[in-house]
Formats: structure tokens, sequence, C-alpha cells
């Protein structure tokens, strides 16, 4: 079935309810007062911020940084923000764009050496930005296949560079034709980071830090090794559970089906160190605050880090991968992926908010504007499952009506 265009952005906003100030400070106490339970629990970590513009309307933090050390979480603690980073990774992309030096059109063979390898010519920059090149992931997370697997025969610790990660997916059997299906792909934007290194000269991360990071103001974000003692960095920590027998004991992100997610009493913890790559790549592992993701949607808005033409772009639906046809009025109907980005479409074809969300092994995140409020919302966990919670209360406080 071929690829269903998403409608552009424009201006029909879906009509979220304006909440008086009092209500909304209300709602919001009353959301942290929750998360602060839950982090006595041991069931969240983090740190939360609301902002309206610039100005905070909830920033706090909880739980613990280090379960080693027990160091406490700082408001301006960085956290592995996982697959968030597909977004640099796409400003990067739209950036030499911009300037010229890529085509979101042209075959991905133009600025990669795929020879020998199961990449059709026929994929594109555009292909891999919006999910729908068809290749095959490393592990595939719809078929449940656990990432983890991966350094069975391949130490984690041996893939620090972007070409590292060819090997695990470059021979793999393609899932589809490209732009016939829309499937996530995580590796799509390793590819594409070895496109911004060919045409830059330079390497991912350095591109990421000079063109994204110290133009949108984040100071505090970079890509920082875990083999490595870094400053305010919380350490990734993922519960152990439990589970009566038979029941599962997988990672949170390994898990298919809500239901089957473990929900024993914890009785330890796992670090993530052997989990993934000790550093971050272009299509997870950026370390950030949640001031700082704040501030990236602000950059990106205001167009400080790319032309009009493609600030727009980047902030349109460009392919639907779900629909709902049961969603009532003001719930989200369509789902559709940008570049790099998602957004939530009503039934009757409003934005209602544009996210993008990570999980790995130790880290859990989102990012989340809603255009109708101007409310920019930032959960950040060290825990792979911790961050869900906190922003479906969020998400309820924002948005339902008084």
């Amino acid at each position: 079935m071929q690829n269903t265009p998403a409608t552009p952005a424009d201006d029909r906003l879906a009509p979220l309810p304006v909440l008086p100030a009092s209500l909304l400070a209300e709602r919001l106490d009353s959301v942290a007062a929750d998360i602060a339970e839950l982090a006595a629990d041991d069931e969240f970590s983090g740190v939360v911020l609301i902002t309206e513009g610039d100005l905070p309307l909830l920033e706090k933090a909880f739980g613990t940084a280090s379960r080693r050390w027990n160091t406490p979480v700082t408001t301006d603690m960085r956290f592995d923000v996982a697959s968030i980073t597909k977004l640099f990774t796409s400003a990067a992309v739209l950036q030499q764009v911009a300037a010229g030096a890529l085509d979101l059109d042209a075959s991905i063979h133009d600025y990669v050496d795929l020879d020998g390898t199961t990449i059709s010519h026929d994929v594109t920059l555009r292909h891999l930005l919006t999910h729908t090149s068809g290749i095959a992931d490393d592990a595939d997370e719809e078929d449940g296949e656990s990432y983890e697997e991966l350094w069975a025969d391949r130490p984690n610790y041996s893939v620090t560079d972007t070409a590292d990660f060819l090997p695990q997916f470059a021979h793999k059997p393609p899932r589809a034709e490209p732009g016939v299906d829309c499937r996530y792909c995580n590796v799509g934007y390793v590819l594409a980071g070895l496109a911004i290194e060919r045409v830059t000269g330079r390497s991912y991360r350095d591109v990421i830090r000079t063109d994204v990071f110290e133009k949108a103001g984040m100071t505090s974000s970079g890509f920082f090794d875990m083999r490595e003692a870094t400053a305010n960095v919380a350490e990734g920590w993922d519960p152990v559970r439990d589970e009566p027998d038979g029941a599962s004991d997988e990672h949170e992100e390994d898990v298919e089906h809500e239901e089957d997610r473990p929900t024993g009493p914890i009785v330890g913890w796992r670090a993530n160190i052997y989990s993934y790559p000790p550093i971050g790549s272009p299509d997870g592992g950026a370390h950030s605050t949640a001031a700082d993701l704040v501030r990236f949607v602000n950059a990106i808005r205001g167009g400080e880090l790319l032309p009009k033409k493609w600030t727009t772009e980047f902030l349109s639906p460009q392919v639907l991968h779900h629909a709902d046809d049961e969603a009532g009025a003001g719930e989200t109907a369509e789902l559709a992926y940008g570049f790099g980005l998602e957004f939530e479409v009503t039934p009757a074809g409003e934005l209602r908010s544009f996210y993008k969300d990570g999980i790995n092994a130790g880290a859990s995140a989102i990012i989340r504007f809603y255009p109708a409020t101007g409310l920019t919302v930032a959960v950040l966990s060290n825990s792979e499952d911790g961050a869900w919670e906190p922003i479906t209360w969020i998400d309820d406080a924002i948005t339902l009506p008084e």
C-alpha cells in the first residue's frame, strides 16, 4: 500500500482549552504531587519541565541520578535523551539541504559508499528521515528484536564511530520497497549521519555540537562517553523486578504489549553500560537537559536553526503512519511522521501537538509542544519506563476542559 501524504501544517490548531492560570497552576501542582509519590516508590527518577514560551510553569527534579552513590537528580542534570537525538540529526541534514550540499530526493548512495550492501539505490534522505526507506533496522523494534542481542558477538564498546553501525544492518534483507511502507527505523538516521559527515568532512558529533547545540543555545548538551567521568550526567538504571513464574522479565523497550510489561516489586537495579554503544550516534544517545530541549524547540520555531522554508518543512507532517477512525473530538485521530517529529492530528484535521520521544535501556524522554496553547513539556528519566506515566498525567492536566 502506497504511503499516504500527511496534511501540511497550517493554522488549524486543535481547540485545546485555554485554562485559567489559577486552574492550570492547581492542576500542575497536583501532577507534581502525583509524580513525587511515583518517585517515592522508586517508579520515577528524572526532571519535569513545563514552559509557556520562556516562562517555566513547573520545573522539578525527582529521584536518584546514580543508584550506586544515591546522588539526587537536579533540574539542570543531563540525561540520555535516546531517539530525541534524531531531531538534531534531521535539523543538521536540512541545514545541509538548505546550503545545497545535500538533496533530500537524491539516492543515499550519492553520499555514502554502500556498494555490496542490500540498501537500494532508490532510497533517499527523505525516505530515511520519514521512516519510509524500507531498509531493515539493526534491531527491529516492531518485531520485538532485542537491541542488546547485537552485542552477543560484538562488544558494544567497539561501536563508537558512525560507520561502525553499518555491519549491523547494511546486509539484512529490506523490509519493503522505498516509499511503500511507513515503519520506524533507527538506522535510517545512521545513514543520514554518514551523509552529513561526507559533505561536511567533519564528524557527526562535531557538526551537531557547532551547528545545532551552539546555535540553539543548548550549552549543557553533548555526546558524553559512558566510559568517562562527566559531571552532572544521570546514570542509566533499570529496575529488576520480582516477577511470578512465567511472567515477562524482558526490558521495557523489548516488550511489545503494555499488559506484558513487568509490574512486580523492585528487588534491585541494573546499569545500562553494556546495553548499547558507550557514546551517542545519529539515531540516539545524545545528552541534554530539560531546559536545553525547550531551547531546541524554541530555536526551531523561531527560525534560528533553519531558513523559513525548511523551518516550515521541519514543523510539518510528512507521512501518515497511524489512523484511528473511532477517535472522538479533540482526540488523536492521526499520527504522522515529519522529519524526526511526530504530529498528533484530531478528527477535524487540527494539529493537537508535535513531539519526539525516546526509549533505551536506562533512558526515556519526551519533548512535546502544544501549538494552540504555546505550552512545551519536557520529561527526562534515567530509567527506560520512567517518562511515560508522568507525560500522560501532564497531557491530561493541560488538555482536559474545566
